[in-house]
């Protein structure tokens, strides 16, 4: 179910002249100014995303902060929903998102390829070329995928470090991990069923792998706060393909949880975003687009959000130099590209999870 955070649930916002609004930050074009004028006429922008309101919550506020005047309309989504309620809106015509923002990057590009209008930021040399398709959508975030033990319950010689030991861990203790084995539903999950595919195209032996794992049978959830839960409480004891940004943000106050990076290959993902061809408040949509994207959005998502940045010039270690100090070459960031569209044929998206489904035990 979506719910909708209206500005006045996140911060208190004052109303503002046009003559009090910000000036343009440091380096855009001098014409900004005019998109600046523009948005605070409009009054407010519409997000639709995937990012929950708890860690998108700071980013609001420091937006506006940043520009008063200007109301954000936050709807807080799961992948699939957002994905349906999207397309259904632009298919009646009726009101809609501004900017989508989504983790579900297969299913946020093939939105963008469809709905997203050009949109050049000024914020584009700081970004990696991987991250931005034909200054349409845009990556913004640089996540690993990463495992979850119940450190109560798994020894510390135990906690596997790569996808291989993983399986070799479970397959040798089928007794002890029957059942208990946490991972997405990609059926039910779109952000499952990308990351799985993306497991595919950088392991060859996935499946065999993915088969190894499942012997003891696997307990699939359609979010990663339920696997976080079961984890944490021993309902489940090990989980797998959980974004590392909710999972340190967890594991500060909870310290039953444990991470642990895979050596062999980390999968990074970067939430898409565009701006809708359609959107009514498309000044502000680009406002909030480059604000996620600017140097100071960026530090509040690495810095108060727990979300690594995907830029190299945030303070501290969450953004790219410093996950790249960490785990090196093991990272493999997922490209903003056609690539993430191969699986979204129909046939081929139907093969897939029926191989997964065999692999899996399902």
């Amino acid at each position: 179910m979506s719910n909708t955070f209206p500005l006045s649930l996140i911060a208190a916002t004052v109303f503002v002249s046009m003559s009090a609004v910000a000036a343009p930050p440091q380096g855009y074009p001098s014409d900004y100014q005019s998109v600046i004028d523009a948005a605070t006429k409009e009054g407010k922008v519409v997000v639709y995303s995937t990012t929950d309101i708890k860690a998108a919550g700071p980013l609001v506020k420091g937006f506006e902060a940043t520009y008063p005047g200007i109301k954000v309309e936050y709807n807080d989504m799961n992948s699939t929903e957002l994905y349906n309620r999207f397309i259904s809106e632009q298919a009646s015509g009726g009101t809609s998102g501004d900017v989508v923002w989504s983790s579900s990057m297969d299913t946020g590009l093939k939105l963008a390829t469809d709905y997203a209008q050009e949109y050049k930021s000024p914020e584009l040399a700081q970004l990696p070329k991987w991250a931005v398709w034909n200054n349409k959508a845009y990556g913004t975030t640089y996540e690993p995928v990463v495992f979850i033990y119940n450190k109560r319950m798994i020894p510390a010689g135990d906690v596997p470090d790569s996808h291989v030991a993983l399986a070799k861990l479970i397959a040798s203790q089928t007794d002890k991990f029957k059942s208990k084995v946490t991972t997405y539903d990609i059926e039910k999950s779109g952000l499952g069923f990308m990351l799985s595919v993306q497991d595919a195209k950088a392991d060859p032996n996935y499946f065999k792998t993915l088969a190894d794992v499942a012997k003891g049978g696997l307990a699939v959830q359609s979010s990663t706060g339920t696997m976080m839960e079961r984890v944490s409480s021993g309902e489940n004891l090990i989980g797998f393909n959980i974004l590392g940004s909710y999972a340190e943000a967890r594991a500060k106050t909870d310290p039953s949880l444990g991470i642990a990076y895979p050596k062999d290959y980390t999968l990074v993902l970067s939430r898409v975003s565009f701006i809708s061809q359609q959107a009514q408040h498309s000044h502000a949509a680009k406002l909030w687009l480059d604000y996620v994207l600017s140097e100071k959005g960026q530090s509040i998502l690495a810095n108060q959000a727990d979300i690594p940045s995907l830029r190299n010039d945030i303070e501290g270690k969450n953004d790219i130099d410093g996950l790249t100090k960490m785990l090196g070459n093991a990272l493999k960031p997922i490209p903003v590209d056609e690539s993430l569209l191969e699986y979204l044929q129909p046939k081929k998206r139907l093969d897939y999870i029926k191989q997964w489904r065999t692999a899996a035990g399902k």
